[in-house]
């Protein structure tokens, strides 16, 4: 078989079988590898052994090889011997869903095995809509692995299941943190089997954007990464104590591109299928890591679906965090929603809409901003986040620290990024289709971009800068999404791509919460009164529309009302955000008092402890600061 896409399509398998799929009494091993002409399976007894057991496969319908193995082969380890250029190579199965270290050799796992005591019937976190989400990313590792962290299971899938951890100071850790703090959903980096760490050697670090067995928990997180079964039973368990601790979890995944190519059970199953190529026959690099995956292809479709499907099944992952999701079909991602919204209508899906190079799959195709519209899922807003701190790893400043002029594109990121009026037009058709965010893993930190950028500031004026930022975020129409320990300024030294660069950049320093609480404590309060009211969580553009109203306010700041229809909201909120480092005064639209609910000091949806509590006719607003006051008529 050639190059012909037309003749691939017609062996197209649809059955839900690929893979190892075990029974007590037998075990059905299914791989699709049309062009191959021979296939064996080798069985291991234990993960050590390096010979097994030779079976061969037979060729059926469809370019699907099988084979039926009576007995049991529960945890026996496996892979697939195929010829290659006259040689045999063995290779996992990329339906494989356990593995031992590294990867080296796939797993038959009875799943059911693994599940923790309660797992069928644990507690999930209340149903709530996309707009009420409040997202909070971060690393496996750099959650509890300093030293300061008051965890045991320090760099552990099991550190997420750890309560009452504390800091030497006394402040709380880890998963009382994350309750504290309020937020809905933990954005998890990627926690599929990657191939740019040794699972056994702890020491080493990654992001984990690279690839290898994606159906597969990665190793390095849990306590033995040689036992396959260990792994999948940690994760269920960190997964079961975050649910019952009221968080959904999202699963960054990345289905564009794989850690190498040559060597992945993709090319070595099918070469030049599951990858894309140019009119040459040369490999491409959409992705900027090397190659990029063909998902338009119905089998490289077949097996995203399939893998976000059994995410969301087997593991109860509540949403997904596509990368690149530009290198990804239009169609293919529609196929996922599709089948993810079957399985949980309330599961959350998005992604970055943006290629990492040049890729031969056409424009029109590319699910690239704007694409979303209509479709319930959800894209990163770099026009917002762009407004508000200026580039990413340089000295441009945005409106909270320095820049001058972007009132206008505030107020676009404020309405959720809709299509307004009164010249406010942005991408999306609901603001639930709008991630925002003003730092994530990807580049400096807020606090680093901030210091970098406005190293002539004071270090109280850029804490300042930090709170406005992240209080715009989460005063806005759309999806919050915060950079975990953001709320109290997390810094990576300066780093700018961390990918690799080891617990000392990339650990939360705990400590910090500490010296900055004030300022956790005010992120707090805001998600707290982001949360008490539902005009603040809208969900269609015709809502947002007529609950919006923005005021005249001096320049260098924005002002706008809320105003609720709903009974269990205060009747009217009034949002200033101030970048000047001056203060401003805005005159209050109604009559009567306005009562302070977040100020320079503080957040508190109950009304503000300190400073000025109560406003009438005007209201000064100091330097770098959002206030927060509310009316209600009755």
């Amino acid at each position: 078989m050639g190059n012909d896409l037309n003749e691939w399509k017609e062996l197209f398998y649809n059955g839900q079988d690929l893979g190892a799929n075990y029974n007590k009494e037998y075990t059905v091993f299914k791989v699709w590898a049309p062009t191959r002409e021979d296939i064996k399976v080798v069985i291991y007894d234990d993960y050590k052994d390096s010979c097994g057991k030779i079976f061969p496969m037979i060729k059926g319908d469809k370019g699907v090889w099988e084979l039926k193995l009576e007995g049991d082969y529960k945890n026996k380890y496996y892979n697939y011997i195929v010829i290659v250029d006259g040689m045999e190579v063995e290779t996992p199965d990329p339906y494989t869903k356990a593995a031992t270290a590294n990867g080296v050799k796939g797993m038959v796992v009875d799943l059911s095995t693994t599940n923790p005591k309660g797992w069928e019937s644990h507690q999930k976190p209340i149903i709530i809509k996309a707009s009420e989400a409040v997202i909070y990313e971060m690393h496996v590792k750099d959650f509890s692995i300093d030293e300061d962290s008051g965890m045991k299971n320090k760099g552990k899938y099991l550190a997420f299941t750890e309560k009452g951890s504390k800091s030497k100071c006394g402040i709380s850790t880890g998963l009382d943190h994350l309750k504290n703090l309020g937020i809905t959903h933990i954005h998890l980096l990627p926690v599929f089997d990657f191939a740019s760490v040794d699972e056994t050697d702890e020491v080493q670090y990654n992001w984990g954007y690279d690839p290898y067995l994606y159906n597969v928990p990665e190793g390095s997180y849990s306590t033995n990464p040689y036992d396959g079964s260990i792994r999948i039973k940690e994760f269920k368990e960190m997964i079961k104590a975050l649910h019952e601790n009221g968080l959904s979890v999202i699963m960054d995944v990345v289905y564009n591109h794989t850690f190498s190519m040559r060597k992945n059970p993709f090319e070595i199953l099918e070469p030049k299928y599951y990858y894309r190529t140019d009119t040459n026959g040369r490999y491409t690099n959409g992705s900027g890591c090397g190659n990029e995956t063909a998902s338009e292809r119905s089998m490289m479709r077949k097996f995203i679906v399939d893998s976000v499907k059994f995410w969301a099944t087997e593991y109860k992952i509540d949403g997904f965090r596509f990368d690149l999701i530009a290198l990804h079909d239009i169609e293919t991602i529609k196929e996922v929603l599709r089948e993810l919204k079957k399985i949980n209508p309330r599961i959350l899906v998005y992604g970055e809409p943006w290629t990492g190079g040049d890729t031969p799959l056409p424009y029109d195709m590319q699910f690239r901003k704007g694409k979303q519209r209509g479709m319930d899922i959800s894209v990163f807003n770099d026009d917002f986040r762009n407004s508000l701190k200026g580039d990413n790893d340089g000295t441009y400043t945005g409106f909270v620290n320095g820049r001058w002029g972007l009132e206008w594109e505030i107020k676009k990121g404020i309405v959720g990024s809709i299509q307004y009026g009164m010249g406010l037009y942005g991408f999306a058709e609901h603001p639930i289709e709008t991630i925002n965010y003003v730092s994530s893993h990807d580049n400096l930190t807020l606090f680093d971009k901030i210091e970098k950028s406005n190293s002539e500031a004071t270090d109280k004026e850029r804490e300042r800068m930090n709170r406005l930022a992240l209080s715009i975020i989460l005063t806005s129409q759309g999806i919050p999404f915060i950079q975990g320990g953001t709320e109290f300024l997390r810094t990576k030294k300066g780093n700018h791509n961390s990918y690799n660069a080891g617990d000392e950049i990339n650990k939360i320093c705990w400590s910090r919460k500490h010296k900055y609480n004030k300022t956790f404590e005010y992120i707090k309060g805001l998600i707290a009164i982001r949360k008490g009211q539902r005009v603040m969580t809208l969900d269609k553009a015709e809502d947002v529309r007529n609950s919006i109203q923005f005021l005249g306010s001096p320049e260098n700041s924005v002002a706008y009302l809320l105003n609720s229809p709903y009974e269990e909201d205060h009747d009217h909120i009034l949002i200033i955000h101030n970048a000047n480092r001056n203060d401003v005064k805005v005159g209050l639209p109604l009559k009567g008092e306005w009562k302070v609910i977040a100020n320079e000091f503080e957040a508190n949806h109950k009304g503000v402890t300190h400073g000025i509590k109560v406003f009438r006719n005007e209201v000064s607003v100091p330097s770098i600061s959002t206030y927060i006051l509310y009316k209600n008529i009755t």
